[in-house]
């Protein structure tokens, strides 16, 4: 029998988060002056980057998971390895330690009624390898989820050939596959990198991809996403994106290889798509016990309701429980459900994790009637759930 529920790779590194809570949005726009300082508040320490997101709340909901990242032997390697290890020794057992690396650290910045934004250096990350991954961990996992290669170097040169190769490597093994991206920065390597090419390499060996839409209109259609960058306030496009948008994203992903797609829609929630019976029943460990209950759906849940004190680290909280939940085979509507549930939940705190609760203490808060934010779509063939607060369409439908 598997060991571990969950292995969780990739990108691993130290975040700093100022607590700007009572600092204003004037004061915040005048901070960046040569000379100006500006007081602020404690700032809050922890593990950032999937495998601690994602990893750490897996951990919480109940999952037992293990971890592979990569730091340096230095300050803030040891302290990342302190914070893991503070949750469970068992978590850190994946983990390497390269002496002539440095870590990874981002500044994560939530200013007053603006998104957050990054200082991120990647370290150790980007020396991170098909020879990091301890694949006889994944023989005695269900699970493995990989993060954000847009922010690994070794995993976007050469076309991708690192990353398929550890893709390949661990579909080999009879694990489910789950991948998640990054915004690459257009003005760094990440960003002048053929994404479409390097996603038409890995994707045939993914079961479950998770980007967010950002990320998927950067890498797979860029001249659209800069229309919408341009045509939107504040360069949020996400009140421009439409189901048939994402019908058509989805559809191009599941032709590239993935078995299930689900894209991250920041405020307006999670949209998830599958493929048909033959590929829900192919998913590796993790997969379904009744595939047909997973076959060919879409599904758009709109976020819960939540007092918002800070962004980081949300979209790796929905995937945990996006992820917690197909572990416990759950449907597709309750898969999304828990997803969602467990954002909202990580929002309501300044740093990626204070804010995630059990995963029975999320599923009260769910069964005693969290309200969700209104979403109301006008597409052919997409019809709400009342019994799931939802919205979803058969993918065949006109």
């Amino acid at each position: 029998m598997p060991t571990y529920d969950a292995v969780v790779a990739g990108h691993l590194c130290l975040d700093l988060i100022p607590d700007l809570s009572a600092t204003t949005l004037d004061q915040f726009q005048k901070s960046f002056l040569p000379g100006r300082l500006t007081q602020v508040g404690s700032v809050a320490l922890s593990t950032g980057g999937p495998v601690s997101n994602v990893g750490l709340a897996l951990h919480k909901l109940g999952v037992a998971t293990r971890l592979m990242g990569k730091v340096g032997d230095d300050l803030f390697g040891h302290a990342i390895l302190q914070l893991v290890r503070a949750r469970d020794p068992q978590l850190a057992g994946g983990m390497v330690i390269d002496p002539s690396a440095s870590s990874s650290y981002t500044i994560v910045v939530n200013p007053p009624g603006l998104d957050r934004f990054f200082l991120h250096c990647p370290g150790a990350n980007d020396t991170f390898g098909a020879e990091d991954v301890r694949y006889a961990d994944l023989h005695a996992a269900r699970l493995l989820h990989f993060g954000y290669p847009p922010l690994m170097a070794r995993m976007f040169a050469d076309g991708g050939q690192e990353l398929a190769q550890i893709l390949q490597r661990a579909k080999a093994t009879g694990i489910t596959t789950s991948l998640d991206m990054a915004m690459p920065d257009p003005a760094a390597p990440s960003g002048q990198a053929d994404w479409a090419t390097i996603l038409r390499l890995a994707l045939p060996h993914v079961d479950l991809f998770l980007p967010s839409i950002e990320e998927t209109l950067f890498m797979l259609r860029q001249p659209l996403f800069h229309e919408l960058d341009q045509a939107s306030p504040n360069h949020d496009i996400l009140p421009l994106i439409t189901p048939e948008l994402l019908s058509s994203l989805s559809q191009e992903l599941m032709a590239l290889g993935a078995r299930v797609v689900g894209l991250k829609l920041g405020y307006r929630g999670l949209y998830l798509r599958t493929a048909g019976r033959a590929a829900m029943a192919s998913l590796g460990r993790a997969r379904p016990s009744n595939p047909d209950r997973w076959a060919n759906h879409e599904l758009w849940a709109p976020c819960f309701q939540a007092n918002f004190v800070g962004a980081a680290g949300s979209g790796d909280a929905t995937i945990a429980g996006f992820l917690a939940a197909l572990l416990r085979d759950l449907s597709p509507a309750a898969a999304v459900t828990m997803a969602v549930a467990v954002g909202a939940c990580n929002v309501e705190a300044a740093d990626t994790l204070s804010g995630i609760r059990t995963w029975s203490q999320t599923e009260e808060r769910i069964a005693a009637g969290w309200p969700r934010h209104p979403l109301a779509l006008d597409a052919p063939g997409w019809h709400p759930d009342p019994d799931h607060g939802l919205w979803s369409r058969h993918p065949t439908a006109t």
